[in-house]
């Protein structure tokens, strides 16, 4: 998702004809000679051949390709590898960052970056480049599908995104010369995808920037007009400040703590996100400054929170310890707000110097520091955590655009942290539920689910969980995931591992009936699914490119093949083997016997409520497959012109024990307690209320609307005779889909 060059693709200098330019690689950039100076602090002096070797070979590649800003494009490369060489990457992700557009703007492949710089290198070059050369439906699509070929290489080498942010970085440090339309659409990508990956590896520093910059292009006239009231701000509290600031750096030595206390202005998009999610207006935010205090060691940290509560008031509830229950991007602090001078909130932020540099530069400190091995080794584990469940969650989504909606939903902040039974920590989005809480533990304690236990109470599926909950899930053998859990699983692993679950479900029950409706249409031709012979199946799927059987029938239980059309075509290719023509005189089809339980490829159809006793028919919906409506329904009507998609169906004899829903209206006259006569009525025939609404008719009379659960038509009858006995009741009738009663 290459989606910012600032100018991609590169355009080629126009002039009235063609002029001569020197090589471009005969000289270093002053850009390049300022990039060799840094890495080579750091790096070994063959390593920093190589780099030069691959910046000359990308500014060749590059020659006459301009940025919309008038400079080579060259410079972009060697500014992206200077920003990787802050993070003292190593010379292979050097060399990519400098050819990481060749192989999409230039005729450079693969190959050849492999012979001249190593598999590896070539690896985060392809893991970097769009796919431009594959046809998508929406640049949407597009989008999405490049966005699962850079994770995924990411998974696979996390080098590939830390290019990839710098890159990101530098196109919005540059943006100015773009249309407002493009900046508007690349700042929202911004915010919306890398600026969150950028948190949930940690790399904070970068975060806010691209933050910053997303809003200032996104909102330009917002962020001016913000700017200015914190100019203006800044002179007003700068006293106040000062005092605090002093005040700190006073009290800390006095408890024997050697500390570096920092002062900071809150980023503009911090305070404008702030404003919009809390409706303030800017004089109504407070805290627009903070402060870090760094020490030596984890105890000094807690001993200078108690320093500076003894200092100024806390604010309750704005206490939070992420020492002992680290973020899930490793981040570790104190966080405290103290009421100071004049009223004014101040934010506090104390950590170990380790933990800031872990806190800045997040993952890429396991190139930048190597002081405390446990730690890092942790936050690599997380990331390595993260990554995997990546792989899970492409292997579970079908598309592209599907699996962006599951990434997107993981990376935005906001965190609870829950228990299991044995004490083991679970970092979860905020607004998790118990679901989430199982698929997080296993795929098979998700998939098997039944109910909860949230501090030591049976509590609903859809319940919030919250900072501190303990979640035990109860399972069972043979439950299954329910299509409802959709609606309130708010973590990508669960919603993608729902789907899965749904889809495979959905493909079983669709080639069974597939093969039911299959069988039914042969019928006319004197055959039956048991007689097509494999030279049959083999001619019909060659001829129309289809791999196997069971994708026939998947596709006629989905509605997407008809059933008649598979069945003249299976014939004539049974009757040329056969070497006879096809005189078998039709025959009648049959109908589809339905049971009304068999899941999603049957489906009973809303408007018209058929229940067992109706009569019914059937209508294939391309994608949702068979639904069953009554004879007589109003929908039905309006598709008499399309027959190919009838099918006749008819109830099994015996069917399950299962109820069903149908609306039966009653008229009534006003008076005192009707509505619980009727529903007593309705209940003393064994029959529940799903729900009932009222309209006010005219004069002195009110229309009652149930949905009710019957077994079938003769139940039915009995809760309308039941209900016409009730005193107050004028009119009774079954309730059609516009509303109307029969």
């Amino acid at each position: 998702m290459q989606a910012n060059h600032v100018g991609a693709p590169p355009q080629p200098a126009q002039s009235p004809g063609p002029i001569f330019r020197p090589p471009v690689s005969s000289v270093l950039s002053l850009d390049f000679q300022q990039l060799k100076a840094k890495i080579e602090a750091y790096l070994k002096p063959e390593d920093v051949g190589r780099v030069e070797a691959a910046y000359h070979f990308s500014a060749d590649a590059h020659a006459g390709q301009f940025r919309v800003s008038g400079e080579p494009y060259v410079s972009h490369p060697v500014a992206v590898c200077s920003l990787v060489a802050d993070w003292h990457l190593d010379a292979q992700a050097l060399i990519a960052a400098l050819l990481h557009d060749v192989m999409e703007d230039t005729h450079i492949t693969k190959a050849e970056l492999t012979e001249r710089f190593g598999k590896v290198s070539a690896e985060l070059v392809d893991g970097l480049s769009k796919l431009d050369k594959i046809e998508f439906r929406s640049q949407e699509e597009a989008q999405a599908e490049n966005f699962r070929k850079m994770l995924l290489a990411m998974a696979s080498d996390l080098r590939v995104i830390l290019i990839k942010l710098a890159d990101r970085l530098h196109n919005m440090r540059t943006l100015d010369h773009m249309r407002p339309a493009k900046r508007r659409r690349i700042a929202n990508e911004t915010l919306e995808i890398y600026a969150p990956i950028a948190n949930r590896l940690g790399l904070n520093d970068l975060y806010r920037e691209l933050q910053e910059l997303s809003f200032r292009n996104k909102h330009p006239l917002r962020y001016e007009v913000l700017a200015k009231a914190i100019r203006s701000a800044r002179g007003n509290r700068r006293e106040v400040v000062g005092k605090i600031l002093a005040s700190i750096e006073e009290r800390l030595p006095q408890w024997g703590i050697g500390a570096e206390v920092q002062g900071r202005e809150k980023h503009l998009y911090g305070i404008y996100r702030k404003m919009v999610e809390k409706h303030l207006s800017f004089s109504q935010v407070l805290d627009i400054y903070g402060f870090r205090v760094i020490v030596r060691d984890v105890p000094s940290c807690y001993l200078a929170l108690g320093a500076l509560h003894s200092m100024y008031k806390p604010v309750p509830g704005k206490f939070k310890d992420y020492l002992a229950i680290p973020k899930a991007n490793g981040y570790q602090s104190l966080h405290t707000t103290l009421i100071g001078p004049f009223g004014m909130p101040v934010e506090v932020q104390i950590r170990t110097r380790e933990m800031h540099h872990i806190a800045e530069t997040g993952v890429a400190s396991h190139w930048l520091y190597k002081e405390d091995e446990r730690t890092l080794s942790e936050l690599q584990q997380k990331t390595h955590s993260w990554l995997q469940s990546l792989l899970e969650l492409q292997s579970t989504s079908g598309e592209a655009t599907e699996f962006l909606e599951h990434v997107k939903i993981d990376l935005f902040p906001g965190e609870v942290y829950v228990f299991s039974p044995k004490g083991k920590i679970f970092s979860m989005p905020k607004g998790s539920t118990p679901v989430d809480f199982a698929y997080a533990v296993h795929t098979d304690v998700g998939n098997r689910c039944v109910a909860c236990r949230i501090n030591g109470d049976l509590m609903p599926l859809r319940s919030e969980l919250k900072n501190g909950d303990q979640v035990e899930i109860i399972t069972a053998a043979h439950a299954n995931p329910n299509p409802a859990w959709l609606s309130y699983a708010r973590t990508g692993k669960a919603r993608s591992q729902i789907r899965h679950f749904l889809k495979n479900a959905q493909l079983d029950e669709s080639v069974a009936l597939g093969e039911r409706l299959l069988n039914q249409a042969l019928r006319p031709h004197g055959l039956t699914l048991g007689q097509i012979s494999t030279f049959a199946w083999d001619r019909f799927l060659r001829d129309r490119g289809v791999r196997s059987k069971k994708d026939i029938f998947s596709d006629l239980g989905l509605g997407k093949r008809l059933p008649i059309i598979v069945a003249r075509r299976l014939a004539e290719a049974q009757d040329l083997e056969s070497g006879r023509p096809d005189v078998v005189k039709p025959k009648p089809a049959g109908a589809i016997t339905i049971r009304g339980s068999e899941g999603v490829a049957v489906q009973l159809a809303r408007c018209c409520h058929p229940i067992p006793g109706d009569p019914i028919i059937g209508t294939l919906r391309k994608g949702q497959g068979l639904e069953v409506h009554t004879h007589d329904c109003a929908v039905m009507g309006k598709l008499r012109g399309d027959r190919g998609r009838w099918v006749d169906v008819e109830w099994e004899h015996v069917v399950d024990d299962r109820l069903f829903d149908v609306g039966i209206r009653v008229l009534t006259r006003n008076a005192r307690g009707v509505l619980a006569r009727v529903a007593n009525a309705i209940a003393e025939e064994d029959c529940n209320i799903q729900s009932v609404s009222m309209e006010s008719g005219q004069g002195d009379y009110t229309a009652l609307n149930f949905t009710v659960q019957v077994r079938d038509r003769m139940h039915l009858a009995r809760v309308m005779r039941g209900v016409r006995r009730v005193q107050e009741v004028v009119r009774i009738g079954r309730a059609k889909g516009d509303g109307r009663a029969s």
